[in-house]
């Protein structure tokens, strides 16, 4: 029998990246070091996406991963562009679990980010697209004034974990290290045969 393979973790950062210091970048690294794959969609340029390019990108990421043995811990901008990606039929393996972390307003107004709004809130299409979806944000979020649960929750029938005084779970609100998401990261190993 062949040895297990660790579990992979698809990394999808938001609009900007997630550079030294944010709480993806860390995670990487400790997954990394605790000998875990960690992978990211190549964006051809994360300051002016392209919701085109972006869900290319993401499909080639997802390609050879293997079907239901892999996560995916998406933030900001990367949460939305996972709903896109569910909501369009495909081949793509289906990760075990996903986590959505701060999705901006699906009303938006930011001019960069304007194509990937408003994004399909298919809560038939979540379900499908993992095993499991987990949705994280801050309640006072800059980005989502009008709430997680009014933004997404509700619509895709998902409980909401709330961050008191989480902000964007971004760098600027104090988000580098995040064990809890370690933690989240951290089930048992799949053996794979």
């Amino acid at each position: 029998m062949p040895p297990p393979r660790t579990v992979p973790t698809l990394v999808i950062p938001g609009w900007q990246g997630s550079g030294d210091g944010h709480w993806q970048s860390w995670l990487e690294g400790e997954l990394r070091a605790a000998g875990r794959r960690t992978l990211r969609p190549p964006f051809a340029d994360l300051d002016e996406p392209e919701l085109v390019d972006w869900r290319a990108a993401l499909r080639r990421a997802l390609d050879g991963l293997p079907p239901g043995g892999f996560d995916v811990v998406a933030h900001s901008l990367g949460a939305v562009l996972w709903l896109h990606h569910v909501a369009e039929p495909g081949d793509a393996p289906r990760p075990a679990r996903v986590l959505l972390a701060s999705p901006p307003s699906p009303r938006t107004t930011i001019g960069e980010i304007a194509a990937f709004v408003p994004p399909p809130l298919d809560a038939a299409a979540v379900r499908a697209g993992a095993g499991g979806t987990v949705l994280v944000a801050g309640d006072d979020d800059p980005y989502l004034p009008e709430g997680v649960e009014a933004a997404y929750a509700r619509p895709l029938r998902l409980t909401a974990t709330i961050v008191a005084s989480g902000g964007h779970l971004s760098t600027g609100s104090g988000y580098g290290p995040w064990p809890a998401v370690l933690d989240w990261c951290g089930r048992a190993e799949l053996a794979f045969g």
